[in-house]
């Protein structure tokens, strides 16, 4: 079976995009561009769709006009190993976007993200409940998670 594809729906901003998110990601690329014919007089020749991969991840962009938003509703989580790995993408994703809570940043395109370190969901499943709802504590206070604090709060 084919891998499933997210198609990002942009108005025309999807290169832009698919080159901003290239750049971030490890292991990723742009694949293929293709762009609007004669059919589409008003927009003739500018992008209409951008395939690439993220982490080897497969997702389509698409320039389809200015009727559809991103919401949070649907969001992409980022798993990273330290706290410097946490602060680069939460920095190049809230560069011109907007920090939420929680490890959710919006990006300038309007997508949200999830930050999060790899530890955070391993500290939410401890067998102490109670070391358990402290680290759910402190996560709940923070808008980019903090390893360091998150460890604080389980110990």
């Amino acid at each position: 079976m084919d891998p499933i594809v997210p198609c990002l729906w942009f108005d025309t901003e999807g290169a832009d995009a698919a080159q901003f998110y290239t750049s971030l990601v490890p292991n990723s690329r742009i694949v293929k561009v293709t762009h609007y014919g004669s059919a589409q007089r008003e927009r003739a020749g500018e992008v209409l769709t951008v395939e690439f991969e993220l982490n080897g991840q497969p997702f389509l962009a698409l320039n389809g006009g200015p009727q559809y938003r991103f919401n949070p509703a649907v969001s992409f989580q980022i798993l990273c190993d330290t706290q410097e790995e946490v602060d680069r993408y939460w920095d190049a994703f809230a560069d011109g976007g907007k920090e939420v809570a929680c490890g959710w940043v919006e990006d300038r395109f309007g997508l949200s993200w999830q930050v999060v370190p790899k530890v955070l969901p391993e500290l939410l499943a401890d067998p102490d409940p109670e070391r358990a709802q402290r680290v759910m504590a402190c996560m709940m206070e923070m808008v980019k998670l903090d390893i360091a604090e998150l460890e604080r709060a389980a110990a």
